[in-house]
């Protein structure tokens, strides 16, 4: 599965090898098991402005950052953006709401795969669309060693959340590595779209509601049923670039 995908990917994007230095994490659904609650705040918090929104919705934004979720919404029932005080109320209101949810707890194996890619000497970045400072500051209490603060990307350096590659570019950047130098593990189908974008490896972890299809389509290269899953795969798939 991984070969054949790693040289269909070399292949289309006519990279000259593919060599991981890097792996960069989404952090809600992939390292926390938060998306339940951001969904939840969310419609909760654009129900209190009279704008419908749905959990389902909700998990298709994932990735964006807060206020790119809000114009979207504003877009689709008044056909404009929301005002920067809209946009300011709304995202306030939405943090309350995930606030009083309680921690999100860490997702099951995703502690074991960071430490066994730690012990590769591989580079681990996190790329989130969270603005979430309570979710960032979880990193170091749940993850301690293994989270640096200058190898994160999150809502507040960016000018483009995902979709946009710029997330992804910026780790790049980060991490002084090409494309082909780098791999992404995601579970948003928008968090897909701005790896690929970024011209990166993607593989989809589907730990939500989402079919796989959402990850596929967008190009992730491999979608996986959850983390435990490439935990259990991850020796066998780092073998193909490591032991070269």
């Amino acid at each position: 599965m991984f070969s054949t995908a790693i040289q269909d990917f070399v292949e289309q994007k006519h990279y000259p090898v593919f060599n991981p230095q890097a792996v960069f994490f989404d952090m809600d659904g992939v390292l926390f098991d938060s998306m339940k609650f951001h969904a939840r705040a969310w419609v909760q918090a654009l129900s209190d402005v009279g704008i419908p929104f749905t959990e389902y919705e909700a998990y298709m934004n994932e990735g964006r950052t807060g206020h790119s979720t809000i114009d979207g919404a504003y877009n689709s029932l008044y056909q404009r953006d929301a005002t920067e005080q809209e946009k300011q109320n709304i995202y306030r209101l939405k943090t309350s709401y995930f606030e009083t949810y309680g921690p999100s707890p860490v997702m099951p194996y995703a502690h074991e795969l960071l430490s066994l890619i730690k012990s590769q000497g591989l580079q681990i970045f996190v790329v989130t669309g969270s603005g979430q400072a309570s979710l960032i500051d979880n990193l170091q209490l749940h993850f301690p060693e293994i989270f640096q603060k200058e190898k994160m990307v999150t809502a507040f350096d960016v000018k483009h959340g995902k979709p946009h590659p710029e997330p992804y570019l910026m780790a790049l950047a980060k991490a002084g590595l090409n494309p082909w130098e780098a791999l992404v593990v995601e579970n948003a189908p928008l968090g897909v779209e701005s790896a690929v974008g970024a011209g990166i490896f993607t593989v989809g972890v589907n730990t939500g509601p989402l079919p796989d299809e959402v990850l596929s389509r967008p190009g992730a290269s491999v979608v996986l049923e959850s983390m435990k899953d490439l935990y259990y795969k991850w020796t066998d798939f780092s073998s193909l670039w490591l032991n070269k």
